[in-house]
């Protein structure tokens, strides 16, 4: 069985012209787009249409009767504008309609390529549509097996929670109960809080700087973006723009000794906690691995005062730091494992992996309808299976490792790049204004502006890569564990010419000696 699927052609392709590098506003118009192409589609002209074709082949019949006109990607594009949410989020910066895809590649409705670096925000471990995947899927289909069967026990999730068991560390596979969750990744987040408060009885949690656990309320609670204080937060060590100022060893140390102090002042406020969750790679934080020494210190703290370690292993796990688990790196064996994402092998699977002495629920303490996907299971089953028979993991280390390597190099001739971090191919490019002044010492500001301007740039160039951090300032990486070095040399291309481009289109700053005054603000009201 090969390791890596060969390189599509678009490989193969020069650069393809410049794509929309902007969100459609609210008036459902794409900046970049032309617009003409869409008003011929929604009138029909010259689309074909004749006698009987009632608007052209642009048009189709609605449910209710009325006629949707225009199914061009442009039109697509306006009437999610209209119709969806505010929330949107990928949809505002990446401006294309998917139509099909493999492996690496996607194929808009526009009939360009893209190199997807964002799998899926990390779900797709094997790319888009990889044969084993979808092979499993149709086996299931064919089967005449059913799809909804909630908690029930089945051949199909059998075979997973076997394919599951016999990846994780063998200290919890050998006494580990599994709990299928809710079909995301912050339902298991959930489940696993509500988990350690029943078995502990207590109430509190620890969580960390830029964490992220998920949208819902518990998960956003103990995330770095929470509003309330009712999470206890921890400084998490931070080598490029540590808490404390001093980055390294001596960060990662301060770091461990603050939580000591808390939890063991009798007048600090902090009550023994139900559990402390953490990532061992922060992925929209930032791209910012735990030091393993600082894993392991944090698995004896929380050990010596029995306080359960819940290690959210959603983005980072299946291979994606160049450890089946991340937490592998460290040698840390947590209570509780939250996984989801590349579990299902592309489809919704979430699950709560814990240890037997946790299991103090009683039947029906926590429940869902959708947690019995049998196509999710299945796909799981496959790409669990493939990244372990095939090595992918260590793949992804050796791979990651030279990424970070070409990276670095690129950096020392571009100044906007502040750092360059990341484990196996979870990626980070911090991006930073190197002419503002900051306090001495210290990291220059981060430059979301032009962190947006690269990811567009990219986008320009066939290229799909995701923004994080603290100021949504670091370009993620986050490609396939399938990907081939010539593929990878051709994201690395694309993006250092992205890079380039973006930097030439800023507007240089001033000189703080020719920096003109600031301007006298206009008269206002009093307080």
């Amino acid at each position: 069985m090969a390791v890596t699927e060969p390189a599509p052609a678009v490989l193969a392709e020069p650069h393809a012209p410049p794509t929309p590098t902007a969100a459609p506003n609210e008036a459902g118009e794409t900046p970049g787009i032309p617009q003409e192409g869409a008003r011929r589609e929604e009138t029909g002209e010259g689309s074909g249409g004749g006698e009987g074709s009632e608007g052209g082949a642009g048009a189709r019949s609605a449910p209710s009767g009325r006629t949707v006109r225009g199914t061009g990607y442009e039109s697509i594009l306006r009437r999610q504008s209209l119709r969806e949410s505010a929330a949107r989020t990928y949809a505002r910066s990446l401006p294309i309609v998917p139509v099909r895809a493999r492996g690496l590649t996607i194929e808009g409705a526009d009939g360009r390529r893209y190199l997807d670096c964002l799998s899926g925000a990390g779900t797709l471990a094997l790319g888009h549509n990889h044969p084993v995947v979808l092979e499993a899927i149709k086996k299931v289909l064919d089967s005449g097996a059913p799809l909804h069967v909630l908690d029930l026990a089945t051949p199909v999730k059998d075979a997973f929670t076997s394919e599951l068991f016999a990846t994780l560390p063998g200290e919890l596979a050998d006494d580990a109960r599994v709990q299928f969750c809710g079909p995301a990744g912050t339902d298991a987040v959930e489940a696993a809080l509500k988990l350690v408060r029943t078995a502990t009885g207590r109430d509190g949690l620890l969580a960390f700087t830029g964490a992220y656990h998920g949208m819902t309320a518990g998960a956003l609670a103990a995330s770095g973006g929470a509003p309330d204080v009712r999470v206890t937060r921890l400084p998490y060590p931070h080598a490029y723009r540590c808490p404390f100022g001093t980055g390294g060893e001596r960060g990662a140390e301060l770091s461990a000794r603050w939580t000591e102090s808390l939890l063991d002042d009798p007048k600090s406020g902090v009550a023994t906690p139900a559990g402390m969750i953490v990532e061992a790679v922060q992925g929209e934080g930032g791209v910012i691995p735990a030091p393993d020494d600082w894993m392991r210190r944090m698995r004896r703290i929380t050990a010596d005062r029995a306080i359960p370690l819940v290690v959210d292993e959603v983005q980072t796990g299946v291979g994606r730091t160049g450890a089946f688990w991340a937490v592998e790196h460290s040698g840390v064996v947590p209570d509780v494992m939250v996984l989801s994402k590349a579990i299902g092998g592309s489809l919704p699977l979430a699950v709560v992996v814990y240890r037997s002495s946790l299991d103090a629920w009683e039947p029906g303490a926590h429940a869902g309808t959708f947690r019995g996907n049998q196509l999710a299971m299945a796909a799981g089953t496959a790409t669990l299976a493939y990244v372990r028979e095939n090595k992918l993991a260590e793949r992804a280390g050796t791979l990651g490792a030279r990424i970070l390597g070409q990276l670095q190099g690129l950096a020392a001739a571009h100044p906007c790049v502040g750092d360059v971090r990341g484990r196996g191919l979870m990626i980070g490019i911090e991006l930073v204004d190197p002419d503002a002044a900051g306090p001495e010492d210290t990291a220059p500001p981060a430059a979301p502006a032009l962190a947006l301007a690269v990811q567009q740039e990219c986008l320009a160039r066939g290229l799909i890569v995701e923004l994080g951090g603290r100021h949504s300032a670091v370009v993620r990486l986050l490609p396939p564990l399938t990907l081939t070095d010539e593929q990878a040399t051709a994201v690395l291309d694309r993006f250092a010419d992205a890079l380039a481009a973006a930097e030439r289109a800023r507007v240089p700053r001033p000189s703080p000696s020719r920096r003109a005054p600031a301007p006298v603000p206009a008269p206002g009201p009093s307080h």
